[in-house]
């Protein structure tokens, strides 16, 4: 995030149900050049920029730097908005796959890996992190710089705070931003980002970039926003402060044996198990030595299935969905190489609406079945119950919602 679980809220809004899904293809558009824009609201977000000011003063910020942060700022329309844009079904995973690794993606990503080999390189030593990840993480968010986000950070976050969006985290996020430009690590003009306030070439939220931004050419400086050395070691430091393993894949694409027995399939093993259980890799190459997997079949039996790590849920820890972490995944593994998954996806078989996958996690929920947030969307959480209901129905236990499962849920056997 940067963002974190919730940064990527650009993203996530772009993605609303993929499950996705925080990217996504979530490829960066251009912004228009924002103008101010009066509303009724003025009156209302002066008194909220009075209030703020009583907290960015006890954390340090000087008047000086609060007047210059607002100079001029109001309510942006154009992101109240998208807070409350929804889509009405989910993004299949394979469209977001299609638009994320283009071939024009490729290219540029693989000019960009040789241009930064040695840098790369040195931050594989230093962090422990494959520069496939880091490659993934900067294609996905700003196709390698390309774009970085146009639109005033500051603004932005304000809006959100403003309207109270998510909470209290856009206002807190706000308060770190005007710490940024009080400690000097950005001027004001500088801060240019997404329309959730994500910045630089691997869009951090300002609070990822306290905590995880670093020198990376040691000139002294943090710059994410036009140092590309600095950014990928940013990068690098956000995903080993979150638990990479060193010479651990984020996965590998296997084929199951006939027969296999899906309702038994739970939890991580050692790839070694997998391959004891009759599990092959589609390459054709052995199993990882090292690291414990679990089975994720992101489309149901019908589509690839994966052996992933832990090192797939650290991607998570960039963006939430799944697949956005797919993509990280995919896309850094292409750069240097890697094949297309060989398991075609069910393109052609009906999908559940969200408010379909919604009616599923209510039933869920009705069971006793845990769905954290009924949001239609498919996570972890979500998965593991889906799988648990169709045990129950005697359904492929893939953990993957379909029409069949809901019209079993319906009748309530």
């Amino acid at each position: 995030m940067r963002f974190s679980t919730l940064i990527r809220l650009g993203v996530l809004a772009c993605l609303a149900a993929v499950s996705l899904t925080s990217v996504q293809p979530v490829l960066a558009t251009p912004a228009k050049k924002e103008k101010p824009t009066k509303t009724q609201s003025d009156g209302g977000f002066q008194q909220f920029l009075q209030r703020l000011w009583v907290d960015a003063q006890a954390r340090g910020i000087s008047r000086k730097t609060f007047d210059l942060a607002f100079a001029g700022v109001t309510p942006n329309p154009a992101i109240i908005k998208l807070t409350v844009k929804q889509s009405e079904f989910v993004k299949p995973i394979w469209s977001y796959l299609d638009g994320a690794i283009s071939q024009a993606r490729l290219q540029r990503g693989a000019a960009m890996a040789e241009r930064y080999a040695t840098h790369l390189a040195a931050l594989e030593r230093k962090y422990g992190v494959d520069r496939r990840a880091i490659l993934g993480v900067w294609g996905m968010e700003t196709n390698f710089g390309s774009y970085t986000g146009d639109m005033d950070v500051i603004r932005s976050l304000a809006t959100l705070a403003f309207k109270r969006y998510r909470g209290d985290f856009f206002r807190d996020e706000l308060l770190v931003a005007l710490k940024i430009i009080e400690d000097g690590e950005a001027e004001r003009s500088a801060l240019r980002g997404s329309w959730a306030g994500a910045m630089g070439q691997t869009q951090f939220m300002p609070s990822s970039f306290l905590k995880y931004a670093v020198d990376g050419d040691g000139d002294g400086i943090r710059d994410i926003w036009g140092n590309v050395p600095d950014a990928l070691a940013s990068t690098a430091n956000y995903l080993a402060s979150f638990g990479w393993q060193a010479g651990v894949p984020w996965g590998v694409e296997v084929t199951l044996p006939a027969n296999f027995d899906l309702a038994s399939a739970g939890g991580s093993h050692a790839f070694s198990r997998w391959a004891s259980a009759g599990l092959t890799r589609t390459d054709g190459e052995d199993m990882p030595r090292k690291g414990e997997a679990f089975l994720y079949l992101p489309a149901g039996v019908r589509g690839p299935a994966l052996l992933v790590t832990e090192n797939y849920r650290v991607i998570k820890k960039y963006n939430s969905s799944d697949a956005y972490a797919l993509a990280v995944a995919h896309l850094g593994d292409r750069l240097l190489g890697g094949d297309p998954l060989r398991k075609s996806w069910p393109r052609a078989d009906k999908r559940l609406s969200m408010n379909e996958v919604k009616e599923v996690q209510r039933h869920l929920q009705s069971m006793g079945l845990q769905v954290g947030k009924i949001d239609g969307r498919i996570g972890e959480i979500s998965r593991e119950s889906v799988k648990k209901a169709q045990i129950r129905h005697g359904l492929p236990a893939d953990g993957y919602p379909t029409l069949a499962l809901l019209e079993r849920l319906r009748e309530k056997r």
